[in-house]
């Protein structure tokens, strides 16, 4: 629990606080500790605050990946807290370019205890605020929550993937998960539907990953993020590990587009940032509405198609994990079923497939 412990005298929403990292929150990054003290408050002017030194530790400066510890004092500014009425509309609402701004109350929790909760995330929802958005899952698991102590991300999904999202409850269980995926004692398993025929010696995907900005076309700055598989022996490339299993292959007509697709499990051994989407992609089979990997004719095709075979995002769905729970030890498995929308293009994409 974190303890406001010095108000100065200013009008209400323009006080300047100081807080006191407690046990629980010991160990946190500064920004990770202000993003549970500033709830409501978007991403992007926390770091601001931080980079102007408006936010202190015992009166000194500090930079965002600065771990607090107990006793410390934090001072916080006067922030303003943005409206909840406005980045939270109704499920069927939109943000545009197909991105969906739902409250957390649809979110499906598949597991719950006093350590961890597994939700099932929605495709279109980013799991945290930050590069335009302004509440992504954990932030509003957050306002949702208001007397939650501790919640924290154990892992990410990209925003168009669905799927099995796991949020710490104590700094205990945060780290005891966090040190299973380093030691890569969890499994994680993925459900992808590739263009193309997937051959069943193709079992094992060992390509090292490098990241890189593509430049944009107003200036050398910034940028999109991009991946790309590079050679072994590359001076910047991440190991990268990823195991398949053909489920299913066919050649059907999806929405009067005939083409081949195969069902895939994607076992993960490493957590590199669009692993799976880029280790696919090399091998000539690009998932079906990977906007950024894709076949974009492809995707085209499948989104302007009418009915179940239609595809208007990526098909790549977090299916099951499995770890040993932090407390007890004992060996777990979360599994979240493919969304309609997947399941129906898989129906007439793949007929025969079975999940």
């Amino acid at each position: 629990m974190k303890h406001i412990i010095g108000v100065n005298p200013e009008p209400p929403g323009q006080q300047v606080k100081t807080v006191l990292v407690d046990g629980e929150g010991a160990g946190q990054r500064l920004d990770n500790f202000l993003m549970r003290c500033l709830k409501g408050v978007p991403k992007t002017h926390i770091y601001r605050i931080i980079r102007s030194g408006e936010v202190r530790i015992n009166k000194g400066r500090v930079r965002a990946d600065t771990r607090v510890a107990a006793g410390d004092l934090v001072r916080l500014p006067p922030v303003r807290v943005a409206q909840r009425d406005v980045p939270l509309p109704g499920p069927a609402s939109t943000l545009g370019r197909g991105r969906v701004a739902v409250p957390v109350q649809s979110f499906p929790v598949l597991f719950e205890d006093d350590y961890f909760l597994a939700i099932d995330k929605p495709a279109g929802v980013a799991v945290h605020g930050g590069s335009g958005v302004a509440f992504g899952v954990i932030e509003q698991l957050r306002m949702a929550r208001p007397g939650a102590v501790f919640l924290e991300l154990v892992h990410r999904l990209d925003r168009e993937t669905s799927g099995v999202l796991l949020v710490a409850k104590r700094r205990s269980a945060l780290k005891h998960l966090q040190d299973q995926f380093r030691q890569r004692e969890t499994g994680k398993t993925y459900l992808a539907v590739v263009v193309g025929h997937w051959p069943t010696n193709k079992k094992v995907l060992d390509k090292p990953l490098h990241k890189y900005l593509v430049p944009m076309a107003d200036g050398p700055q910034g940028g999109e993020r991009r991946v790309k598989v590079v050679a072994k022996d590359h001076p910047d490339g991440m190991p990268s590990l990823s195991l398949v299993k053909l489920r299913a292959t066919n050649v059907p007509t999806a929405g009067g587009l005939a083409q081949a697709f195969s069902l895939l499990e994607v076992t993960i051994k490493t957590g590199r940032t669009h692993q799976i989407r880029v280790h696919l992609a090399s091998e000539g089979m690009p998932i079906a509405g990977d906007d950024k990997y894709g076949n974009f004719d492809t995707n085209k095709a499948l989104a302007r198609a009418t009915g179940p075979g239609s595809l208007a995002r990526m098909f790549l769905h977090a299916w099951r994990f499995e770890c040993q729970h932090p407390a007890s030890g004992e060996r777990m498995e979360i599994r979240s079923e493919l969304p309609p929308d997947l399941l129906g293009f898989l129906r007439v994409a793949l007929p025969g497939a079975c999940v």
